[in-house]
């Protein structure tokens, strides 16, 4: 039961956490507009969701190993923090080159930010509902 909750919950879970992640990125690339020969990052979002959900709820890839001491235990895994250092960051192509080296375009930027704020609320909605969904299942009438 416990891991068809997990796998339901898988997809949602890893677009909140690229979403968190594309985030600090996209506050990184504002935080640094002024510094000279910073070249903006992004996330390619797409790509990495279909990475993270392919690897499945396990986090295969660079998760913890919990150890059992006892065969009456559930088999855990927990997944590693990834920061925004283990995504594939992308770097940004500027519209017009600065003298100063530095690639990040402002508006582009409070854009994107914005954008993903407004995608990272819409899917806690959605993870919120189907969690009211599954409560209401369970009680009673």
């Amino acid at each position: 039961m416990i891991d068809q909750l997990s796998s339901a919950f898988n997809y949602h879970q890893q677009a909140l956490n690229l979403r968190r992640e594309r985030h600090d990125v996209l506050a990184a690339n504002i935080a640094n507009a002024d510094t000279p020969n910073y070249k903006a990052r992004d996330i390619d979002f797409a790509a990495e969701l279909k990475k993270a959900v392919g690897n499945g709820s396990a986090q295969q890839s660079g998760g913890v190993a919990l150890s059992r001491t006892s065969e009456r235990h559930l088999a855990g895994q927990g997944s590693a923090w990834r920061g925004a250092g283990s995504s594939d960051l992308l770097y940004r192509i500027p519209d017009q080159p600065s003298l100063d080296g530095n690639t990040v375009d402002m508006d582009r930027e409070r854009t994107q930010f914005a954008d993903n704020a407004v995608r990272y609320q819409a899917a806690l909605t959605i993870t919120n509902s189907r969690i009211q969904g599954l409560k209401n299942a369970m009680q009673p009438e």
